[in-house]
């Protein structure tokens, strides 16, 4: 994967919520369910307005890496963060930081989930919600 790869939302009007995205990524990191997912769908003002896809916008000076008391947030090449789950301690810093609420928590390990830009979502959006496009 080139660190400047970067997940996008094309479209978010094309998105109905069925989150096959989300099955997809815990697919990816050998999970079942969606604890452990790394984008996330949500409402944003029932059948009237729709859904939405949350995901990590990869900013270049990541607020949830500030607040790492652990330094378990890397700065990731191409903007957003890499997790190291072993100096990772479990607090949520990182979670109520991020602006968007893109860090979603996996509650089994009680670590965050934390969107790599891998991609690997948008390969199944039957939509054309998500592409990985190249990072500016």
């Amino acid at each position: 994967m080139d660190g400047r790869m970067r997940l996008s939302i094309v479209d978010r009007d094309r998105c109905v919520g069925c989150q096959i995205c989300m099955f997809a990524c815990v697919r990816r990191q050998g999970s079942a369910g969606l604890d452990g997912a790394c984008i996330g769908v949500r409402s944003v003002g029932g059948m009237e307005k729709g859904m939405t896809v949350i995901v990590c916008r990869a900013c270049p000076d990541p607020p949830c890496m500030k607040v790492c008391p652990a330094d378990a947030l890397k700065l990731r090449n191409g903007g957003g963060v890499i997790l190291d789950a072993e100096k990772c301690i479990g607090c949520g810093n990182c979670r109520e930081e991020c602006i968007i609420g893109a860090v979603f928590w996996w509650d089994e390990k009680n670590k965050p989930a934390i969107c790599i830009h891998c991609g690997y979502c948008a390969n199944f959006c039957p939509h054309g919600v998500l592409a990985l496009e190249r990072g500016k």
